[in-house]
């Protein structure tokens, strides 16, 4: 800014110029700027986070390397094999053969003269509480596998887990074909490279994680090999394509992340996802938490995310897997292999207990990572650097002004005030947003067309960032400080809100503080710079250090920003019907812009007519509005690319009364609906959903609704399942045969023992809910889980061993009355891949072509003992 405008702005009692006051570059250049940023993101970010390996094939690869040839191969033979769900045919047998026969090959093909090779295949029984149930299996199957060197003495094992089994109706390509495949490539490529490692590894094929977590919690308390294993590498899957995120380690051994950043050629991780996934809010749970809690292990766990539409459907199918995808997991997963099994941390990894990690990943081009007491120094350092450098730029700009400090500390102050303002309403503008589409029954209109949330969200952030300052700064005032001064305050005012974040946030204990950090460290040297250069008093000069320290903070903010989004966006559409998801999507916008753009949305001021940029995005903002609420583009749903997930139940409900009479006989369709829209999104279609009703009244009269509640997801979603009743009785395959074996009155008169036997399906929920004076003190079942809810659930699977299921109970009761009713038994058996009768098939026939069924036959007897 030249001296007579700086002359002008000093000048009291004058009303400054439009000219003066306006800033000085030409217009058309804020429309550059802003479009300078958008491009920038298309080309560099974009391209750098869906960049991967081309896939190796055999004709091609050298040995010793990763072939994705082979592993999609084995992908496609296991995809083949069809739905996967323990205790069908296709899981207990056909995979289980099919993967042994592999494993005969890889062994008839290893070294014998470097390694030998045990497989080992395992069936085991067992049950533990699982969030809030008791979680009960028998017979489930683990295929394990020890490579060892020849003449390995080590008794310190590495642990590569992953599973086989599925979802009802899923051929399970993404979750987890594809990771047993990379499991058996790497187990391929090891036993068949002249190499040298210390420590035996165990790969673990498990038939039951789906379940949930059944054969891992087998194998790491029952198989002869667990006690062994130190340290272990989880692979997952809820989608296909791009890189594998790192999202859990340890827990609090930072070495690790430290082999991670050393040997994973394809580095993709943040504690951003750890820390969110750790909240519990995520509708997924893993391995990793059973082999952390039961075996006491630690690890790293690794999973495919982009594209999960077809997650646990029927369309996760072979080819939805890019062999690129798999090239770059394999070519991690191996190097990692290598690398740990050769760790000497493994021999007793206590020493090595550090606390939690700080760490991810910079546009996939490089990886930083450190301690969280380092995080911690850091964080505080960066922030109280930046408050010292804000006050020392403000006692500069008092020496250049003329005026005390103090005068120009209130106008900090008042200046901080409107850039509270400014965040403010760069948050609340698109939370805002959110919640009135989600009250017009329009949530999810961004869940194909993923664009449109630039519109909804970006726009209305960007909008709400410039505001503030725009109008505060064009205000006609006299005023001691000068325009540029101002503008420049506004950006510490900014930094300042950073920076009391920082501290709050670290006291608090987040990790995830990293961002902001770095965030502001950016600027903080940039600040320095224009201190120590003198350009911090030339004009508007000091812009320019400015932008090109934001150009960095920029560029990793907005691949954060669109890591979040594109993992994300897909587990909206399974969050429930009680979360508006909106609400997610438009805060992980809004912080991320607020972020990636904060430092630079108050520079467009320098240029002419600013608020024709407020005018462009609210134009943008209004056009996606129209595109969302009113054209097809926001129709949530496509056919097989981006469905709606609709589980239902086809129920016969008996309920016997004390004397064994049947008090209720009827049958319907029980909804699960997995997204915010539930029915709605099927109104107009051919499917007739006439008489559906919410059960959440039912579910104050009876256990658990009167309803056979498949899982516990069921069981805590129960509010919001619906009821579509159905004049004719649905007959299921069968009915199990509860047999009261024996009612025993012990010698303490005051407690009575029941002896039940049940011939019931391979899934099963039992529901126990004692009568108010009666306890419930032993079972057969874990005995810390009596006490813990006011309705048991105890849910039972089982694999190859299909015998009944036995079980005990013992009530008592203070006054020995055991001639009246003392406590409720349902009896949910489910009927998973029957296709039910016929009426049942012509009703799943009716639905519209994007919603993808998940449904099968069920049997709820309700008892009274």
């Amino acid at each position: 800014m030249s001296d007579i405008e700086d002359l002008a702005f000093k000048t009291s009692g004058k009303k400054l110029s439009k000219r003066l006051r306006n800033p000085r570059g030409p217009c058309f250049l804020a429309s550059g700027f802003f479009l300078f940023w958008l491009l920038l993101f298309l080309a560099v970010v974009v391209p750098l986070f869906h960049r991967v390996p081309s896939p190796k094939s055999i004709e091609d690869a050298s040995k010793g390397v990763f072939i994705a040839q082979r592993a999609m191969e084995n992908l496609y033979n296991l995809v083949k094999i069809g739905p996967k769900v323990v205790g069908s045919e296709n899981n207990e047998i056909k995979t289980v053969q099919y993967l042994l026969k592999e494993l005969a090959l890889i062994e008839e093909n290893a070294l014998g003269d470097y390694f030998d090779i045990e497989v080992d295949l395992q069936e085991v029984s067992g049950s533990y509480i699982h969030w809030t149930m008791v979680n009960k299996y028998q017979g489930v199957q683990n295929i394990v596998i020890k490579l060892s060197p020849k003449n390995c003495t080590s008794e310190t094992y590495l642990l590569v887990n992953s599973h086989f089994d599925s979802k009802p109706t899923s051929p399970s390509a993404g979750d987890a074909g594809q990771m047993v495949s990379i499991i058996l490539e790497v187990l391929r490529v090891m036993s068949t490279t002249r190499q040298t490692f210390m420590h035996p590894i165990i790969f673990l094929l498990n038939g039951a994680e789906e379940n949930p977590l059944q054969a891992s919690h087998g194998f790491i308390t029952q198989h002869k090999w667990a006690p062994f294993c130190k340290v272990f590498i989880n692979l997952e899957g809820c989608g296909g394509g791009g890189r594998e995120l790192l999202f859990q380690t340890g827990p609090n051994h930072p070495w690790l992340v430290d082999y991670y950043k050393k040997y994973a050629k394809h580095p993709f991780a943040t504690t951003v996802g750890e820390e969110i996934y750790q909240t519990g809010s995520m509708p997924s749970d893993t391995d990793f938490t059973i082999l952390t809690k039961y075996g006491n292990l630690i690890g790293l766990d690794m999973a495919q995310n982009i594209n999960g539409y077809t997650y646990h459907t029927k369309y996760d199918t072979y080819d939805i897997i890019p062999s690129d995808s798999v090239q770059s997991m394999g070519e991690n997963v191996l190097s990692l292999v290598r690398a740990l099994s050769n760790a000497t941390e493994l021999q007793n990894t206590a020493d090595y207990e550090q606390g939690p990690s700080v760490f991810f990943d910079v546009l996939g081009l490089f990886f930083i990572n450190y301690t969280n007491k380092t995080g911690i120094i850091l964080n505080l350092s960066v922030a109280i650097a930046a408050i010292l450098l804000i006050f020392l730029s403000l006692g500069r700009m008092a020496n250049k002004s003329d005026v005390s400090i103090n005068f120009m500390v209130f106008w900090f102050v008042l200046i901080l005030i409107v850039q509270i303002l400014a965040v403010a309403l760069g948050l609340g503008l698109p939370i805002w947003i959110a919640n009135y589409f989600d009250s017009k029954g329009l949530s999810l209109t961004y869940f194909s067309s993923k664009e449109l949330m630039f519109g909804l969200y970006v726009c209305p952030c960007l909008f709400g960032l410039l505001l503030p300052p725009y109008i505060f700064l064009g205000l006609s005032r006299a005023s001691k400080t000068y325009f540029r001064q101002q503008l420049h305050m506004v950006l510490h005012a900014h930094a300042f809100i950073l920076a009391v974040l920082v501290i709050g946030l670290t006291i608090y204990g987040l990790r995830s503080t990293y961002v902001i950090t770095w965030t502001l460290l950016l600027y903080v040297v940039a600040l320095a710079i224009n201190l120590v250069t003198l350009l911090h008093d030339q004009g508007i000069s000091w812009t320019g250090a400015v932008v090109i320290s934001q150009l960095f903070g920029f560029l990793y903010n907005s691949y954060l920003l669109y890591t979040l989004v594109q993992t994300m966006i897909a587990m909206m559409g399974r969050f429930g019907r009680s979360t508006n998801p909106d609400l997610y999507m438009s805060v992980i916008n809004a912080l991320g812009t607020i972020l990636a753009m904060g430092f630079l949305v108050p520079i467009v001021i320098i240029f002419r007519r600013p608020g024709l940029i407020l005018l462009t995005l609210l134009t943008i903002f209004g056009l996606s509005c129209f595109t969302a609420a009113i054209t097809p583009i926001g129709f949530p749903y496509r056919p097989r690319t981006n469905v709606e997930r609709v589980p239902y139940l086809h129920v016969r409900r008996t309920f016997f009364s004390y004397n064994g009479n049947v008090s209720r006989d009827d049958s319907g369709y029980l909804f699960n609906f997995q997204d915010r829209r539930g029915p709605a999104a099927l109104e107009g279609t051919n499917v007739n959903l006439t008489g559906l009703v919410g059960i959440a009244s039912e579910c104050e009269k009876h256990m658990m609704c009167g309803q056979p509640l498949y899982d516990h997801r069921w069981v805590k979603n129960r509010l919001n399942a619906m009821w579509l009743p159905r004049e004719e009785l649905i007959d299921p395959p069968y009915v199990p045969n509860v047999q009261l074996i024996s009612k025993i009155i012990l010698a303490d008169k005051t407690t009575v023992r029941f002896k039940f036997t049940i011939n019931t399906t391979d899934h099963t929920s039992l529901f126990i809910q004692p009568y108010e004076d009666v306890n419930i003190t032993n079972w057969s079942f874990p005995l810390e889980y009596i006490g813990q809810q006011p309705t048991y659930h105890v849910y039972f699977s089982y694999g190859k061993d299909s015998s009944p299921l036995s079980f005990f109970i013992e009530l008592s009761k203070s006054n020995g009355d055991f001639k009246v009713p003392l406590f409720q038994l349902g009896v949910c058996a489910h009927f998973i891949g029957n296709q039910g009768d016929e009426l049942s098939q012509q009703f799943a026939k009716s639905f519209p072509d994007y919603a993808v069924l998940i449904e099968w036959p069920t049997s709820y007897q309700r008892f009274i003992f």
